[in-house]
């Protein structure tokens, strides 16, 4: 990718983001809606205490909710984006530009880190504002985690939405995966809770990883007790994540070439009426 078309993707991915906050249906169901219920569920928890230490369950929870809302940004969010594209004859046009699809994954990277951005900074003003929820002892780790973590989504993101049969029946595919992965990964339990089993398999994914990230940024090491080998790893979390995004930066522009080469005006037209319900 060179630097005219990473400035192409950063002026698309910057402004499809203003569109999204300028759209107020848009702005509500993407962004404040996350937000809403973590305040509903910050008000009902109150001050309460992780058993056995001095952490709020408040902030326990916030951390889950920030891992929450990169992992749902990158592979719930940005996949049915992506159909949607296919189905619009969106990624037919990325054939005749010049640069089109690394432009293309640019601006999406940069949409959805903006997305990350705000709600991020929404749940936190939130839970300190509710639930005295305390903020993050360490940003520069909180900052890295954050990016990196959006890097190693956003690409599994892409693959994931050119692989999705269309917006329409993608939600219901992922959202069964994404709740277990939820579960299992430690971002609302203590993943030690898990059998060991279950531990191994969580730490092949990129959520484990990032929820670690955000919990070494902000809770004490009173809570090591709870994390797999009593360390926040944080080196492997960061190797872990690289490597995801390294993987996904390959896989998911041969993806979408691969989509891109095989559309045509047929075939789109030819999927527009079961679109549409016709």
């Amino acid at each position: 990718m060179n630097v005219r078309t990473l400035r192409i993707g950063l002026r698309r991915g910057w402004t499809e983001h203003t569109h999204l906050v300028k759209d107020r249906r848009e702005l509500i169901t993407t962004l404040v809606g996350t937000v809403w219920v973590f305040a509903m569920l910050t008000m009902w928890i109150g001050d309460q205490k992780v058993t056995g230490t001095d952490v709020s369950s408040g902030t326990y929870m916030t951390v889950g909710f920030l891992a929450f809302t990169v992992f749902s940004n990158g592979l719930m969010t940005l996949p049915i984006a992506i159909a949607t594209d296919r189905e619009d004859g969106t990624l037919l046009r990325l054939r005749s530009t010049p640069g089109g699809v690394p432009a293309y994954l640019a601006g999406r990277v940069v949409t959805v880190l903006c997305q990350i951005v705000v709600q991020g900074a929404l749940i936190l003003a939130t839970g300190g504002a509710l639930g005295n929820v305390a903020m993050p002892r360490d940003w520069v780790t909180l900052a890295w985690v954050t990016l990196l973590g959006t890097l190693a989504v956003v690409p599994l993101g892409a693959a994931l939405g050119c692989l999705l049969p269309g917006p329409k029946a993608g939600a219901g595919i992922l959202a069964l995966p994404m709740m277990i992965l939820m579960v299992t990964s430690g971002v609302m339990l203590p993943i030690t809770f898990m059998p060991e089993a279950v531990q191994w398999v969580s730490q092949a994914f990129p959520l484990y990883w990032q929820g670690l990230g955000l919990r070494a940024a902000f809770l004490p090491d009173t809570m090591l007790a709870a994390e797999i080998g009593g360390d926040w790893r944080l080196p492997w979390a960061g190797a872990a994540l690289t490597a995801w995004t390294v993987a996904g930066m390959l896989l998911a522009p041969w993806l979408i070439h691969r989509v891109t080469r095989r559309e045509s005006g047929s075939r789109l037209a030819g999927r527009r009426p079961a679109a549409q319900g016709i």
